[in-house]
């Protein structure tokens, strides 16, 4: 069956899944807009349904949104003011870009492909190129920022794949090529990306290649990423597949063969520090007592390198109420499918602790993953060296 996608783009429109309606209903959103794309990135609100999640997905809808918009302008009549010359459209893209960029500025895949886009528009002024060329370079630009994502997970997911396939042949010789056993947190596939995923990205390869026996993933509340979206691509994919509650992940690993537990990131520092949704952190210290590798797949673009380590990473805190409520659809349903959002907790609770990621020192990970390859500590080593994988 075809993956799930979060983003669809055309020369005509370009749109975002509804993901309040998932798993339960499939709608699609339209961008109209530099402005929509904008709001899209930075609400995070359980009650909008235009808003877009997943490093990678953020980095490429902001991109698209900007080749939409000046593939709009080109066949606009009268032109816009900005396209008569170089310095008029630099003094309009670069003000789109820092606007894009204020959507999210912590999220380092948006500045990345920000930063990309704006070396194009730099290049073609540089080069005396005219402002209607250089429009045109804009948006295949932009559009290369979401169409090379796919082909990039595709790589880290290979790479990680084998990587711990031959870990399992060092270590536990004879276990049979199709028995390998994954954990994950939160959603890290198509949903999260252009398609194909990162963390999901490698599941779906160890499937594709016959070599998972089963793909177990945890609800990740308060979000519930997790037992929403990655518990539908899955199923989808027809992966075999176990959800966990987030506290059973130590269960889990005293009762089952686990092989590794595989996450993305948000943020790379560095060292090697990752900061990924809130719960990984927890997996993490777990798989160090029962001495399971712990896996980061996540693009170059994640890694950080003005970030030293975990302690400078910026941890957003989400309003209280977003852990209180939880959204889906009315059980037993009779066949309707009518959504529902309730409150789980008493009314005006006080005290809730509610961040959006953690971070996972680099001590606790054991490999991490690019689409340039695979980087391990070295023998005694704390921390990692990345230069090798950006």
């Amino acid at each position: 069956m075809a993956p799930l996608i979060s983003i669809k783009s055309s020369d005509e429109k370009l749109e975002i899944v509804n993901q309040l309606l998932l798993p339960h209903k499939t709608e699609f959103i339209e961008i109209n807009s530099v402005e929509d794309a904008h709001d899209a990135i930075k609400t995070m609100k359980l009650t909008s349904p235009k808003k877009i999640r997943g490093a990678p997905a953020i980095a490429s809808l902001a991109a698209l949104s900007l080749s939409q918009h000046v593939r709009r302008s080109l066949a606009a009549s009268p032109p816009p003011a900005f396209l008569e010359s170089r310095d008029a459209l630099k003094t309009h893209i670069d003000g789109i870009l820092a606007f894009l960029f204020t959507a999210r500025p912590t999220a380092v895949n948006l500045g990345a492909a920000t930063k990309r886009l704006g070396k194009t528009l730099d290049a073609g002024i540089a080069a005396g190129k005219d402002p209607r060329t250089i429009a045109q370079e804009l948006i295949a630009e932009g559009n290369a920022v979401a169409d090379e994502d796919v082909g990039r997970n595709k790589e880290m997911a290979k790479w990680a794949g084998e990587w711990l396939l031959q870990r399992v042949r060092e270590q536990a010789p004879g276990t049979p090529a199709g028995d390998l056993n994954v954990l994950t947190v939160c959603n890290t596939g198509s949903l999260a990306t252009s398609g194909y995923g990162t963390a999901l990205g490698m599941i779906t390869y160890l499937h594709e290649t016959g070599k998972l026996q089963k793909a177990y993933y945890t609800q990740t509340t308060p979000y519930h990423q997790g037992s929403r979206l990655t518990a539908l691509e899955l199923q989808t994919l027809k992966i075999p597949s176990v959800m966990i509650c987030d506290t059973m992940v130590g269960s889990l690993f005293q009762h089952h063969n686990i092989h590794a537990v595989v996450v993305g990131a948000d943020r790379i520092a560095r060292n090697g520090d990752t900061a990924n949704k809130i719960g990984t952190y927890n997996a993490a210290v777990l798989a160090a007592r029962h001495k399971i590798p712990f896996i980061v797949v996540a693009p170059i673009s994640t890694v950080d390198l003005d970030v030293a380590d975990g302690s400078q990473i910026p941890i957003e805190q989400r309003p209280a109420l977003e852990a209180c409520l939880v959204r889906g659809i009315l059980y037993p349903n009779e066949g309707k499918s009518e959504q529902v959002q309730v409150m789980i907790t008493p009314s005006g609770l006080e005290g809730v602790y509610n961040p959006s990621f953690d971070v996972t020192p680099a001590e606790l990970i054991t490999a991490i993953v690019t689409e340039k390859g695979v980087a391990v500590k070295a023998e005694g080593a704390t921390t990692f060296d990345l230069t090798p994988i950006v």
